[in-house]
Parts: C-alpha cells; structure tokens; sequence
C-alpha cells in the first residue's frame, strides 16, 4: 500500500499553482502582488497536497476536520482557505482548487515509476490507500503509472481516512491479502501509521521536494 500524496508524487509549489491559474485565467497581476499572495496561500493551507495551515480559521475548523471525506467538503474547505487570502480576485479560489486536482500539477518523484515496476515485475499487487477529495486516478493514467497499480481505496469514496484502520482494512480486502502481508509505505507519521493497527508493517519516506529525496522509495525493495 503506498500513500499518494508525499510519497508516490508530489504537488506544484504554492507559486508555481498560483501563476499556473493566473495565466490560464487571463489575470495580470504585479509581481510583487503575485510574491505576496503565493505567500498568504501558503500560510492559509491552501494547497492541497502542500503545506498545512499555519492556523486554521475557528470557522472553518469543522470543515478542515472532514476535508478528505467527501468531494464536497474537500473542495469547500481549499476554496474557503484560497479566499481567506485575500486573493486578486475571489473568482480565482474555484480555479486554483481546479488546478489542483489537474494532473499537470503533479509530479511523481524520480523513483517511483521504477519501483512500482519492480514490484509489479517481481508479482506483488499494490494498492494506493490515500486520504483525498478527488479522483487521482487522473493522475497515474496521465503518468503512465495506471498499469503498476491494482487497487484504489480514496478516502472520499469510501468515507472513512487515515489512520482509521477500516481503510486499510479495505485496501487489504481488495488485495485479498491479510494485513501482516501488505506494507505500508507513506510520509505521515500519524495517518500512514494508523497501518500498523491491523498488524500491517510500515515504512515512512520523507516528505521532501522531489529533487530532493532519491532513491527512498527504492528502499522497500530490499525490505520484500
């Protein structure tokens, strides 16, 4: 079982998204605005995929709480966090989280196409177990990553996340694998963890750039 987000790929930076949907939407905005606001994104959350935030508004508590548990919730908790900084303009809220789920906004790290060839090479099923508001399948058909994986369990689909058991109970059904038996591999030391309560093993990677971590992914192969 590998985690998505962090771990198999990894999101634009809060720039990056920002000019991706300034551009595509036609906005002209002075540079230092631009700076500006990328930062405010970034202090709000409003990324997903990207850091948490700094704070999160008591009115919108509730909401953060359940994002991953449903489409609707995901896409009105980043879209009320977009407006909380102040953006140029507040239409620009429904395009970045637009952008966001796009799959040219997302990059895999370097070595997880070879490990999940060799895992498929050596016939061992995986399964993308992730806590999320959409459908990311998008995303490994647009990287050719489809074909390595054998089950998707979304937290938004099934209505449960991270670190609740039930989700990698499922993910080890779909497998039709027993939880000692399946690994999981992922970043967050509190969701991806939740594993370990059905007896799975797990590895955590860093979260870090994708430039910036080689060969971690590459680790689990000698572990199987």
């Amino acid at each position: 079982m590998f985690d998505f987000s962090g771990t198999l790929f990894q999101t634009e930076s809060t720039e990056q998204w920002l000019r991706g949907v300034l551009d595509e939407t036609g906005h002209v905005v002075d540079e230092s605005q631009v700076m500006a606001c990328a930062a405010r994104l970034e202090a709000a959350g409003a990324l997903p995929g990207g850091r948490p935030p700094q704070a999160v508004p008591r009115h919108l508590a509730e909401l953060w709480r359940d994002r991953d548990l449903t489409a609707g919730h995901h896409r009105n908790c980043y879209t009320a966090l977009a407006r909380e900084a102040a953006l140029p303009d507040p239409a620009l809220a429904e395009a970045l989280y637009e952008r966001s789920c796009h799959p040219v906004a997302w990059r895999p790290y370097p070595d997880a196409e070879a490990t999940l060839r060799e895992l498929k090479h050596r016939g061992m099923a995986t399964a993308v177990v992730s806590n999320i508001g959409w459908d990311l399948r998008a995303v490994f058909a647009f990287h050719d990553l489809t074909r390595y994986i054998d089950v998707f369990v979304l937290s938004c689909e099934l209505g449960v996340k991270k670190p609740d058991p039930r989700i990698f109970q499922t993910a080890c059904d779909k497998l039709a694998l027993p939880p000692p038996q399946v690994l999981m591999v992922g970043d967050d030391r509190v969701a991806d963890v939740g594993a370990a309560a059905l007896g799975c093993p797990v590895h955590l990677v860093d979260h870090l750039p994708v430039d910036a971590r080689p060969g971690s992914l590459a680790e689990i192969l000698a572990m199987i």
